[in-house]
């Protein structure tokens, strides 16, 4: 799929932990195209007329399901760019997306028993797919998501949003009985399944190379980590 620009608008901000904000943006030229799993590019650039050198820009997640008309992302303010997202955005402010960008969901893997794994905000690639019809073709999913705490846990109404959800999500909350276990995970799981790890880099890393060495063929950990 190109990757094309979009002139868009900030429709609505929430902030509901210091320090981290969710924006649902509209597009000014045309619908979004994208997939699950996928994420863009958002530059701040007033001045960009969307045919000159593409501006500075960050990467994000997109959070929302593909069938909807706007987009949703989450991003924490831990950098100079989003820094500067914190205190130039506003309603009705106006950013330039470009999109979309990788292949999380596209790459092979075996949609029975998959196992999904998340820390913090990064569960929001995956929530673009758990919204979205196609993850009805997903047989006996397990989704383990770790947060700081459960005020942390800004995402309940769309995790709500998969049928019977409440039989294979699992939230961790660290404050109350630690960081996700990967070991614990990989005994009620297994070699065979396919796992996909999203979060910080570090967690990633880690995750990945228990799962391993435990048996778990490379190609059956499948992550985000485009940063």
């Amino acid at each position: 799929m190109l990757q094309k620009k979009y002139r868009s608008k900030i429709i609505k901000i929430s902030n509901p932990i210091a320090g981290i904000y969710t924006l649902e943006i509209q597009s000014l030229s045309g619908k979004y195209k994208y997939s699950p799993g996928q994420f863009l590019h958002l530059a701040l650039d007033s001045d960009y007329d969307g045919s000159s050198q593409w501006p500075d820009s960050r990467c994000f997640s997109m959070q929302s399901s593909p069938d909807e008309e706007t987009i949703r992302i989450t991003y924490v303010v831990k950098g100079i760019f989003t820094k500067q997202m914190e205190e130039q955005i506003h309603v009705s402010s106006e950013v330039w997306l470009k999109l979309p960008y990788g292949d999380l969901f596209s790459r092979p893997h075996n949609k029975t028993n998959t196992i999904f794994i998340a820390g913090g905000t990064g569960i929001t690639p995956f929530l673009s797919l758990f919204t979205f019809n196609s993850f009805k073709e997903y047989i006996n999913p397990k989704i383990y998501l770790g947060f700081r705490s459960k005020s942390f846990n800004i995402y309940e109404s769309d995790l709500k949003r998969p049928h019977n959800s409440s039989k294979f999500v699992k939230s961790y909350y660290q404050d109350e009985e630690g960081i996700i276990n990967i070991n614990r995970i990989f005994q009620e799981n297994g070699s065979e399944s396919n796992y996909f790890i999203s979060g910080p880099p570090d967690m990633i890393k880690v995750f990945k190379q228990v799962l391993i060495e435990k048996g778990v063929p490379e190609n059956n950990v499948l992550t985000d980590d485009w940063e």
